[in-house]
């Protein structure tokens, strides 16, 4: 039995399997995401995020809905002299879940605004998942202050 193209009939294009993430891809995400933001490479670091990826950031007063929101929250960082000076992750943890990942770890930076640097540490997760075309995006960023009882030890 044939249908009309596009219908579900013989001639429907077939539909793609979606691959579980891996391991080593989400790292290789993370590690490219971190890597945008130490450099203050604002295209690179935003081409990460879905554009309908949200953010949590215990640093603003609401959540973020989308990319574009968080991408006027940092043009206006930008305008007023900010930049960041380093960015560290340590103890990065993945958590698989099938086209979709969790990723957990601690992560140290100083950023400088007209000439004044300041230090974080903050705990930030963020979820990836994989696209239609194959891709792997993050969907969700938090961060969190980490304790300043267990900064000693991050």
């Amino acid at each position: 039995m044939t249908g009309a193209p596009g219908a579900g009939g013989a001639d429907a294009a077939p539909e793609r399997t979606p691959s579980p993430l891996t391991r080593e891809e989400v790292e290789r995400a993370a590690g490219a995401l971190v890597a945008a933001f130490a450099a203050t490479d604002t295209q690179a670091y935003f081409d990460a995020f879905a554009p309908e990826a949200d953010f949590v950031f215990h640093s603003e007063p609401g959540r973020l809905a989308d990319r574009a929101s968080y991408e006027r929250l940092w043009a206006g960082w930008l305008a007023a002299g900010w930049r960041v000076l380093s960015c560290e992750s340590s103890g990065g943890v993945v958590r698989l879940c099938g086209e979709a990942a969790v990723f957990v770890h601690d992560v140290r930076t100083t950023t400088e605004t007209d000439g004044v640097a300041e230090t974080t540490a903050e705990r930030e997760t963020i979820v990836f998942h994989r696209t239609a075309d194959g891709s792997v995006t993050a969907v969700h960023e938090h961060l969190s202050p980490v304790p300043p009882t267990a900064e000693a030890t991050t």
